[in-house]
């Protein structure tokens, strides 16, 4: 066998399909024979399984959840800012430590962006900064109207002071959850806890359809009118444009592919976290990588899991020999990408913990469908690093 062969791949979207085949297979022919194939009663049904599944749990009480499905993470980032009327003349804030999606979003409805710092041990927003920037926002900037807080990698972001620096601004949170299905922070579900949450379903998140999608979850009913009709041309009456709106729609295939992963999700979130135990305990007598951090009263549910090292591209090389795959999320910030460098607003730290990481993160095979076989192998090359 060729020894440089990757046998066991960073992330496997197929082994998804090959899991639930037939269960997939019917769900799409029933959507094909249903003869309706946008905005129909599989993507109905995938809104209401979808927003059932986010709010099990919530405070007796608590306003319903409402979900609406969209054509990509990307866009359920802009459909929320376009709900709550955020475009040119409004700064908004996230990270650089994110999938670039999350700042094109921002410029796709003309706002401005504002790029913070993380925190070098859980890669997520800095509150302290944050709360710096909304005490004393920096000068030549529109007013800061909403904050996007990332839960990266399946971990949740630090929420109550984030959430905390908000409300004393009345600045609206828009959680990005595009790698955090399931996670909680508290005990609530992230996606749970700002004005409106936002997922992708791209094929590799802990929920991810078969091409592209994306879903929004909140629970104020008007926004949640107002982001429905923004996704198709901002009708509420059929041809009637009473907003300005977009096309943006999950078809009724990838809805009836999502509704049966949905059924597997918790088990799957479950399965990650066996395999990061097993991760960890491999690394318990590594000299150079330590497990990653979880934050303390969270449920953290492994999109990715993340070491660091100075002598990363070494490490990688390494586990490629015995035929593991590894990835980078991500080797470039945001504001150091060409489309970005020079002209994006950067926070008082400079993004200095996020040039680090940068240069330092790897991440390892993560998927349910790795086979016990395939963590043992894992295991076994961690052990010799």
């Amino acid at each position: 066998m060729n020894a440089t062969a990757i046998t066991v791949p960073q992330a496997d979207p197929g082994a998804g399909y090959r899991a639930q085949k037939a269960e997939i297979d019917a769900a799409v022919a029933r959507a094909l024979a249903s003869g309706w194939y946008i905005l129909g009663k599989e993507g109905e049904a995938f809104e209401k399984e979808y927003a059932a599944w986010q709010g099990a749990g919530r405070a007796a009480g608590a306003r319903e959840i409402r979900a609406i499905g969209c054509a990509n993470g990307t866009d359920a980032l802009t459909l929320a800012m376009r709900g709550l009327g955020i475009g040119p003349g409004a700064t908004v804030v996230t990270v650089s430590h994110t999938a670039v999606a999350t700042v094109a979003a921002i410029e796709m409805v003309g706002a401005t962006p504002l790029l913070l710092d993380i925190d070098p041990d859980t890669y997520t927003m800095d509150p302290d900064e944050l709360a710096a920037v909304l005490d004393d926002p920096p000068p030549g900037l529109p007013p800061i109207r909403a904050v996007i807080p990332v839960h990266i990698y399946g971990q949740a972001c630090d929420l109550a002071p984030i959430l905390a620096a908000c409300a004393k601004h009345g600045v609206a949170v828009i959680e990005d959850c595009s790698q955090a299905h399931g996670a909680t922070i508290g005990g609530a579900k992230v996606g749970n806890l700002g004005r409106v949450a936002c997922y992708s379903l791209y094929p590799t998140k802990n929920l991810g359809a078969l091409g592209d999608g994306g879903i929004l979850a909140t629970p104020d009913p008007e926004l949640a009118g107002r982001i429905a009709a923004i996704r198709q041309y901002g009708w509420k009456r059929r041809y009637i444009s009473d907003l300005q709106g977009v096309n943006s729609r999950l078809d009724e295939v990838q809805a009836a592919i999502l509704r049966v992963k949905l059924q597997h999700l918790d088990r799957q979130n479950d399965r990650r976290r066996q395999i990061a135990a097993a991760y960890d305990k491999a690394l318990s007598g590594s000299r150079s990588l330590t497990a990653p951090v979880r934050r303390a009263h969270a449920h953290h549910v492994f999109h990715l899991y993340v070491l660091r090292h100075p002598r990363r591209d070494e490490f990688m090389m390494s586990l490629k020999a015995h035929g593991i795959g590894t990835g980078i999320h991500y080797p470039m910030p945001v504001h150091t990408q060409p489309a970005y460098e020079g002209r994006v607003a950067l926070g008082p730290a400079n993004c200095a913990e996020t040039g680090r990481a940068a240069q330092e993160v790897f991440s390892l095979p993560m998927y349910p469908e790795l086979s016990d076989e395939a963590v043992a192998r894992v295991c076994d090359a961690l052990a010799t690093l």
